[in-house]
């Protein structure tokens, strides 16, 4: 009867465990993020979770690019359907290398207008005129919060914000609690964005991949990322190729005078390795005049995070040179302020 080797045995006992923190990863995607956005996410995040196979596929990617929302997105592209998991299974196993190599050819670059509600409040406050610098821009349709309307619910009441020059065919929506709606658009005097690979929004297969990102049911997203993209296309951003650790205080250093430079970012530190996250805000504080602007979930930067009571609802944490402010959805669509 054969034995395994220490070595072989320590190796057999990485995979397992490997397998497991992927397994609950996937579980905790159904749970947390999926569950009231798209059904069909959460039975999938359910089905691989349980599906050894697929767990054991996916370990043969970088630790980044495992994420549920490539795998998914990237089955969805190559044209797996939506049906219920056991055919995505099927299909994952007789499609895996065009989808490991989609997967890993491209990334989870979900550009989401939506989020700039969240922002807004924030932004509104500043009276100077703003230097706007997005870290993990994509597209860069987050670089434009004064160019959108937006549609505050609160109390049972709709309060509408215009940019200066009238109602903008992009119409945001976010639900607000313990605070009032912004009365005013921030005067944005200079913008540009960061990102490893930025996206031309007026590419059609780049943007094919946008919608791609986002989930099955989402349709109103869809059309939220269409309207944009056309507005921005008018008016193409300042997009710079580059790590948001190597090159951020470079781009920072470009900043007109007289503007009050803020940095932002949403959803993007979580896919960067966590040793690396915790020096980002200095990074952007050995600025000086830096407003450092982080809206991530609620793992991301845990010195944040260990200052919001309550448990992990899978809303993220609105924050302001590392001062909770707000608990927000994921795509903007509502805002608590804390």
């Amino acid at each position: 009867m054969s034995t395994l080797s220490v070595a072989e045995a320590v190796s057999v006992a990485v995979v397992e465990t490997s397998i497991q923190s992927l397994r609950e990863y996937y579980l905790r995607f159904a749970q947390l993020e999926a569950a009231d956005s798209s059904p069909i996410y959460a039975e999938w995040a359910r089905g691989v979770a349980a599906d050894e196979e697929v767990l054991r596929l996916l370990l043969t990617l970088p630790q980044p690019k495992r994420q549920a929302n490539l795998l998914f997105a990237a089955a969805r592209l190559l044209g797996a359907g939506v049906g219920e998991y056991p055919a995505l299974h099927a299909w994952l196993l007789s499609h895996w290398e065009e989808t490991r190599q989609t997967m890993l050819d491209r990334s989870t670059q979900t550009n989401e207008a939506g989020r700039c509600a969240v922002l807004l409040p924030v932004l509104a406050s500043i009276t100077e005129p703003i230097a706007l610098i997005e870290v993990g821009a994509s597209a860069g349709l987050c670089l434009y919060p004064d160019r959108y309307s937006y549609h505050y619910l609160i109390d049972g009441r709709t309060v509408a914000v215009h940019p200066a020059s009238g109602p903008s065919p992009v119409a945001l929506e976010c639900t607000l609690a313990n605070t009032e709606p912004p009365e005013r658009m921030p005067d944005v005097a200079w913008r540009a964005g960061l990102d490893l690979n930025p996206i031309d929004i007026t590419d059609e297969d780049q943007q094919g991949w946008l919608q791609t990102l986002i989930w099955p049911e989402q349709q109103a997203r869809r059309e939220r990322l269409a309207a944009a993209a056309a507005l921005v296309a008018g008016d193409p951003p300042r997009l710079e190729a580059g790590d948001l650790f190597d090159d951020v205080e470079s781009l920072m250093a470009q900043a007109p005078a007289h503007t009050q430079l803020v940095v932002f970012h949403s959803a993007v530190l979580a896919y960067a390795e966590a040793e690396k996250r915790d020096r980002f805000p200095d990074l952007v504080q050995s600025h000086p005049e830096a407003l450092w602007i982080s809206n991530e979930g609620r793992k991301v930067l845990p010195g944040i995070s260990a200052q919001v009571s309550g448990p992990d609802d899978g809303r993220f944490v609105l924050s302001v040179n590392g001062d909770p402010i707000a608990l927000t959805g994921p795509h903007g669509q509502s805002f608590e302020k804390l």
